[in-house]
């Protein structure tokens, strides 16, 4: 397994540099150009090398809903694009990145394909059928019926997450989640981890709504909703936490360190996505990991058959592994 001391060697940075980056410690003063060197460090380095392939022709495009800037804050979205742009060289296929920064310069590309990662409202869609025909969609299935789409279970994922806690007695468990909105402010999207959370529990008797915490999918919501329960709660505090996802489960772990309380001893937390951070924070931290790297080549590899000349579209489920670290029994 790749070490922190690896990625400061291929990042060129300091060991404590990349430690405290990984740990999204706020107090340090780095740009967003060296964060994101090492992030995707991080990441390409989790991935096995394969055997290449035969090289294809081709030319397509990776459109990513987040900014540059956002990004970093949800190592998820990375990962997905870093599988699709590795399994792009494996098949020699240019492929052209762009970001919600730069999305108006797609119009002009001159394309075979799309893969369009992240959340993408009807309006959003419709104009991205405007540019071509044989778009695949990863982690959102705008309409299964018309479009290829990746996706991940993440009712089953949540499950997976409270059967543990129940299994380990946790009775007080609490949830700190994020909500996201279409990028045309169209809606805000409702979240699968959050209904789940909510109804598996009220099936048990073990709801209660004010054990639950819902802002972003950062680290900094992360640290400041556990903060707020924290307070709220005192010695009444949840033995146990579902983070929505790795960045918030790492600021939540801070907020437990800053104030003196016990991971996991006094309270468990599961995060999921297992991005690359998550072996390297104190505690290690216990997650679903979601086989982002499969879903970029799954992408890669359907949107070829789609410009082969597949009609018929697929919705394909990528599977998830609970993952048992420090940060819970």
């Amino acid at each position: 397994m790749a070490t922190i001391k690896d990625i400061a060697q291929i990042a060129g940075v300091s060991i404590a540099t990349v430690s405290r980056v990984l740990n999204y410690d706020n107090t340090l003063s780095v740009g967003d150009e060296t964060k994101k060197r090492i992030f995707e460090v991080a990441e390409e380095l989790s991935y096995k090398k394969k055997t290449a392939r035969k090289p294809e022709a081709g030319k397509i495009a990776l459109l990513q809903w987040y900014t540059e800037k956002e990004e970093l804050e949800d190592l998820y979205y990375m990962s997905i694009r870093l599988g699709v742009e590795n399994q792009c060289r494996q098949h020699g296929i240019q492929v052209t990145k762009y970001f919600q920064d730069n999305y108006e310069d797609l119009k002009e590309a001159d394309i075979q394909g799309l893969i369009a990662i992240g959340k993408f409202s009807k309006k959003q869609v419709n104009e991205l059928l405007k540019m071509t025909k044989n778009i695949v969609f990863v982690d959102t299935s705008p309409d299964e019926e018309r479009f290829d789409s990746i996706v991940v279970d993440f009712e089953r994922a949540t499950i997976k997450v409270l059967d543990y806690f129940l299994k380990k007695g946790h009775e007080k468990i609490g949830y700190i989640g994020g909500r996201e909105a279409f990028k045309d402010q169209t809606s805000i999207i409702e979240d699968p981890r959050e209904w789940t959370f909510k109804r598996y529990l009220t099936d048990k008797g073990l709801t209660d709504e004010a054990f639950m915490y819902v802002g972003s999918f950062s680290a900094d919501d992360g640290h400041a909703l556990m903060k707020k329960a924290i307070h709220e709660h005192g010695d009444q505090l949840p033995t146990a936490f579902f983070a929505g996802n790795d960045s918030i489960a790492v600021g939540a772990l801070r907020a437990l360190l800053e104030e003196g309380i016990s991971v996991p001893e006094r309270v468990n937390i599961i995060g999921v996505n297992d991005i690359s951070i998550s072996k390297y924070v104190f505690p290690s931290l216990s997650t679903v990991k979601v086989y982002t790297e499969t879903m970029g080549e799954t992408a890669v590899d359907t949107l070829l058959e789609r410009i082969a000349g597949r009609k018929t579209a697929k919705k394909i489920f990528i599977a998830t592994e609970l993952v048992i670290r420090n940060s819970s029994f």
